[in-house]
C-alpha cells in the first residue's frame, strides 16, 4: 500500500491556516488583556466589577494611564464627589494635577474639578466637581501619569456623593487592575 504524497499537501495547508489564525487570535487576546477586569475568582463577591483601561499595558513600575469607567445606570442620582479607595499594599503614585473626569468618555470634554485630594495615609483619592453631574451619564475618571506599583492585583473601591437626595457617599462597585511584570 503506498500514500501519495500529493494526498497530505491539503492537510498541510489546512493545518498551517490553523495555526496561524490561532496566532492571530491570541496576539489579538494579548493586546486586549488591559481592557476589561478579566475573571475574578477570588474577591468581594458583593461588589459590582467596573470596567478599566490602562493605555500603557500596565507593566510594573512603569507610567500609566488608568481610564477607570463608571456606567450610566450607576449614577441615577447624579454625582458632586468620586472617592477611589486603594488597598494599604498599592506602593503607586498618582499625579492629582493629571487627573480629569470626562462625561460620556468624551477625551475632547472634561467636567471642572474643584479640588483633588490624594490622601495617601488613608489610601483614598477625593474629586470633587466644581459643578455637580445632575442628570446620569456615563463618567470615565482618568488618572495620567501614574506610576504603577508592582506586579499584583489591586482592588481600586468607587464611592459616588449623589447630586439628588442624600449626599452620603455610595459605594458603586471596584475596579481590578491587575498589573503586568
Amino acid at each position: 500500500m503506498f500514500i501519495n504524497k500529493s494526498s497530505f499537501k491539503p492537510l498541510l495547508t489546512l493545518a498551517a491556516v490553523a495555526i496561524a489564525t490561532c496566532s492571530i487570535g491570541g496576539l489579538h487576546t494579548i493586546a486586549q488583556a488591559q481592557g476589561t477586569p478579566g475573571l475574578v475568582i477570588f474577591g468581594d463577591r458583593d461588589v459590582d466589577i467596573l470596567n478599566y483601561y490602562l493605555d500603557f499595558g500596565g507593566a510594573a513600575k512603569q507610567r500609566d494611564r488608568y481610564r477607570l469607567r463608571i456606567p450610566k445606570k450607576k449614577l441615577a442620582n447624579g454625582a458632586t464627589q468620586f472617592i477611589i479607595s486603594y488597598p494599604d499594599y498599592f506602593d503607586g503614585k498618582f499625579n492629582t494635577d493629571k487627573i480629569e473626569v470626562r462625561p460620556n468618555g468624551d477625551k475632547k470634554k472634561s467636567l471642572p474639578l474643584k479640588s483633588v485630594v490624594w490622601d495617601e495615609k488613608n489610601y483614598l483619592i477625593q474629586i470633587e466637581l466644581a459643578e455637580p453631574l445632575k442628570e446620569a451619564k456615563k463618567v470615565e475618571i482618568v488618572l495620567s501619569n501614574t506610576k504603577n506599583p508592582e506586579v499584583g492585583t489591586y482592588y481600586f473601591y468607587a464611592q459616588v456623593v449623589p447630586a439628588v437626595n442624600t449626599p452620603v457617599p455610595e459605594r458603586i462597585g471596584a475596579w481590578v487592575i491587575s498589573i503586568d511584570p
